[in-house]
């Protein structure tokens, strides 16, 4: 078992940043594949960003690309999202989450933990 806890959320201007962290207890992060998803109200959770256990590979989905960053430190047990020039499409409720297979995966299905989620809002 392992519990994510999620900070950094907030309210930004349209072209500013963020970044969020989420935090891991239970297990080592090392074992898991790591992932951020995220959710805007009336739409399905849609993958965001993944990394692998030793932080070598990542995996961005289309519409972050080259704006986001996904990180992480596991001697910390963290894993972290820099977001940068934000738009009001990224508005959502945004999770890490933990996935025990080799693979980084875009899939919801893959991932066994999650975190409460952390609110991000990007004004016009």
């Amino acid at each position: 078992q392992v519990q994510l806890v999620e900070s950094g959320g907030g309210l930004v201007q349209a072209g500013g940043s963020l970044r969020l962290s989420c935090a891991a207890s239970g297990r080592t992060l090392s074992t898991y594949t790591m992932g951020w998803f995220r959710q805007a109200p009336g739409k399905l959770r849609e993958f965001v960003a993944a990394i692998s256990r030793n932080g070598g590979r990542t995996s961005y989905a289309d519409s972050v690309k080259g704006r986001f960053t996904i990180s992480r430190d596991n001697a910390k047990n963290t894993v972290s999202l820099q977001m940068n020039s934000l738009k009001p499409e990224d508005t959502a409720v945004y999770y890490c989450a933990a996935d025990p297979h080799l693979y980084l995966s875009n899939y919801v299905r893959d991932y066994d933990y999650w975190g409460q989620g952390t609110q991000v809002t990007v004004s016009s």
